[in-house]
């Protein structure tokens, strides 16, 4: 192979393992120390529902959490490292949480385990927001980054704050988007990862060159030169997923609503007219040309991570930011379980689903066929809320827990503590 032709190859978005198809990929085992209200907990599962119901403030919530701390990124809290360790009344840590899980592949069983470095003091010195270092295990041996966790376990979460997901920035909704994508193309979260920590480097070598000489510009080109080539394979990845994944929603036929989805950005548009090479070469001289103008405002003003994600509700003909609050949520529902229903397809196995108060703005009849769709699917998904019966549908199809005071007991046909 040429290097043009290996240098093009390594920009296009690489395909997810494909797993044995009528296996999906689901959790076994969750082990968690000290993480927010849970001490140590071990909990056992099989790959149908789980539906954890109890009071609010009981810890389901914090479960999930934990769970989506198996995904690349910060979880559905978006919480920093420090603020999930387990703390007693006066605040003070008990320790460095942990979360671990067995999970089962094609393979066969995967062990996954992460946590916060107990050896990183808090802090770096640096400035940075930063309160230690996360560390990734798979099958005992340690990952080079948190990119890894997408190649053994696809999750997709909703939570009640993505209720308003369409009427606030853009930020939420990009990070929605790049979560879907991770599970089609794993290689994704590395580049997110690697585009936002040059860009991070980029911003503070302009503002430490200000008001002094000016910044190194061989060191700001090599940074430029990285966010270019990551930035457009993002921005690829991102274009291409949104399309098949607007098919699915449009052709989707089910009590939740139809919608078109768009990806809006400037170096998406580049694409839909021209290679990526060239694209890449229009954002690197975007990004030369923006210098004085990005050190004045702080931040770089060109990139995808200005991208946005919109949707449309068909029928209706009408922004999902403009439906009510009840349709945006069953736009995202219909968006995730195509997305499940794509994954399915294509990957040969559903993500595993974390839906945070699901049964929220849902009627009867929406919970029931969501109920279906997700059992239809063969996806586990991790279901949480304060009533039961809100979830009837799922008797006897589904593992019930409650969930109290830092404890999980079995629903039903359990005894003591799990």
């Amino acid at each position: 192979m040429s290097d043009a032709a290996l240098s093009q190859s390594a920009r296009e978005p690489g395909p997810a393992p494909r797993p044995i198809p009528g296996r999906p990929v689901a959790i076994e085992r969750l082990t968690l120390g000290d993480f927010r209200s849970y001490a140590w907990l071990r909990l056992d599962v099989d790959p149908t529902p789980v539906v954890l119901t109890g009071p609010n403030g009981a810890g389901k919530t914090n479960l999930l959490e934990a769970l989506s701390m198996l995904a690349p990124g910060r979880g559905l809290r978006r919480a920093r490292l420090g603020e999930m360790d387990r703390r007693g009344a006066g605040g003070a840590a008990h320790g460095r949480w942990s979360v671990a899980a067995t999970i089962s592949a094609a393979e066969g069983p995967v062990e996954v385990g992460t946590g916060r470095d107990p050896s990183d003091p808090p802090g770096d010195g640096d400035g940075e927001k930063r309160d230690g270092r996360r560390i990734v295990r798979i099958d005992g041996a340690p990952a080079r980054g948190q990119a890894a966790l997408a190649r053994v376990l696809g999750l997709v979460w909703l939570t009640p704050e993505m209720d308003r997901l369409f009427v606030e920035g853009a930020g939420a909704r990009r990070r929605f988007l790049d979560r879907l994508v991770y599970g089609f193309d794993p290689d994704h979260a590395r580049r997110v990862g690697a585009y936002e920590q040059s860009m991070r480097e980029r911003n503070r070598l302009l503002r430490d060159a200000r008001p002094g000489p000016a910044a190194d510009t061989a060191w700001l080109a090599a940074l430029e030169d990285r966010m270019a080539r990551e930035g457009v394979a993002i921005a690829a990845a991102r274009r291409a997923f949104v399309a098949r994944l607007g098919q699915a929603v449009a052709a989707g036929e089910s009590a939740f609503p139809r919608a078109a989805l768009v990806i809006e950005g400037e170096v998406e548009g580049w694409l839909a007219s021209g290679p990526a090479l060239a694209a890449e070469d229009r954002l690197r001289a975007a990004f030369a040309a923006a210098r004085h103008a990005d050190a004045e405002a702080g931040r770089a003003t060109s990139g995808p991570h200005r991208d946005d994600f919109t949707a449309r509700h068909l029928a209706k003909d009408r922004p999902a930011g403009e439906c009510s609050t009840g349709e945006q949520k069953a736009l995202l529902v219909s968006i995730v379980l195509a997305d499940a229903r794509l994954r399915a397809l294509e990957a040969g196995t559903p993500p595993v689903l974390l839906l945070d108060e699901v049964a929220a703005h849902l009627d009867r009849e929406r919970r029931a066929a969501l109920f279906e769709e997700v059992r239809a699917l063969g996806a586990q998904a991790w279901l949480t809320g304060t009533d039961r019966a809100s979830f009837e549908s799922l008797e006897g199809r589904a593992q019930f827990f409650d969930v109290a005071d830092g404890a999980v007991r079995r629903a039903k046909g359990a005894e003591g503590l799990i």
